[in-house]
């Protein structure tokens, strides 16, 4: 039940809180759903906090391709960690306010580990475009100062981008009584459609934070793999190639991973509206939960190194 917000002849209004709502139809079931929705949590934040240790214990894997691959569990587990409390909330304790301040930070976070994931990718295929394109030089483009620039440079690109948002949401007016989100967590979409104000500057502003972070990226990964692709075909030996792309495999399904539930988010957005609310709240879980649980599931299935540290630190762990 929705608490009643009087209808009052104020010319400024924002609401203490939000409703945020869980799957739609399925409400009575949602203490069912949970369990896989814990054990999708879970399952992220103990593989990505995995590869971090692993990472980190390891000697041999004091790489950049590894180092990468460490930011990119940082990413996922910031990622699930902004949609668990409120989510989890929703689902077990049947409790669905979350106040206007802290709606908008969750909406922060939510968007700047996205953000930054998408700038791990692209680092990433970098870190392959060199390794594959100029193995002699790979150490001595790639040093340890130049990764640090590369993490800070993410970190500051996602934190400029992002932080006006919070503010151009803060300055609308809202309707009384107009509290309905569409999911258990904080979107910029969905909240700036609560306003009973001109929300063009906040439309425009969101769109150039997607094509001038997620879609550069985009293209700049495709503009790498076209590359590689190009060298891969100098390669005299079929076996060579092979085995040159067979290092590529791990990044290209992350990406997939990552960038197939983004696409199906923004098209869903601009063009289903029309579609029931469970296809919109299924497709945002996909996008926030999904990927955060399959990348320490490919890494440590389609990389042996990975796959050996991890095994070790699980062993020490039961051991001491």
């Amino acid at each position: 039940m929705l608490p009643s917000q009087p209808f009052l002849n104020i010319s400024f209004f924002q609401p203490d809180s939000f409703f945020m709502t869980g799957i739609p139809g399925l409400e009575a079931v949602h203490g069912w759903i949970s369990i896989p929705f814990f054990s999708m949590y879970t399952v992220a934040l103990t593989g990505n906090c995995l590869i971090l240790l692993a990472v980190r214990r390891t000697h041999s894997l004091h790489q950049p391709m590894y180092y990468f691959l460490s930011m990119l569990a940082l990413s996922d587990v910031g990622l699930s960690l902004s949609t668990l409390p409120s989510t989890l909330a929703v689902l077990w304790f049947d409790y669905h306010f979350i106040g206007f301040n802290a709606c908008l930070i969750q909406m922060f976070f939510l968007h700047f580990f996205s953000v930054v994931e998408s700038s791990v990718l692209l680092a990433m295929s970098f870190d392959r475009f060199v390794a594959i394109s100029n193995p002699l030089r790979y150490a001595s483009v790639l040093t340890n100062n130049v990764i640090i620039r590369i993490g800070v440079a993410i970190t500051s690109r996602a934190t400029l981008s992002l932080l006006p948002l919070p503010f151009l949401l803060k300055r609308l007016n809202y309707c009384p009584g107009k509290i309905l989100l569409s999911h258990s967590f904080c979107f910029h979409a969905d909240v700036m459609k609560l306003a009973c104000a001109d929300i063009t500057v906040n439309i425009l502003y969101g769109l150039y934070v997607v094509l001038s972070t997620v879609g550069v990226d985009s293209l700049l990964i495709v503009m790498s793999y076209s590359l590689i692709l190009h060298t891969v075909v100098g390669l005299a030996s079929p076996r060579e190639r092979v085995r040159t792309l067979n290092t590529c495999v791990s990044h290209i399904l992350a990406v997939l991973v990552f960038y197939i539930p983004v696409i199906g988010v923004s098209m869903i957005h601009r063009f289903g509206r029309h579609l029931p609310h469970i296809v919109h709240a299924l497709v945002a879980y996909v996008y926030l939960v999904v990927p955060p649980v399959l990348n320490p599931i490919i890494y440590s299935v389609k990389s042996k190194p990975i796959r050996g540290a991890m095994l070790r630190v699980i062993s020490r762990k039961v051991q001491g």
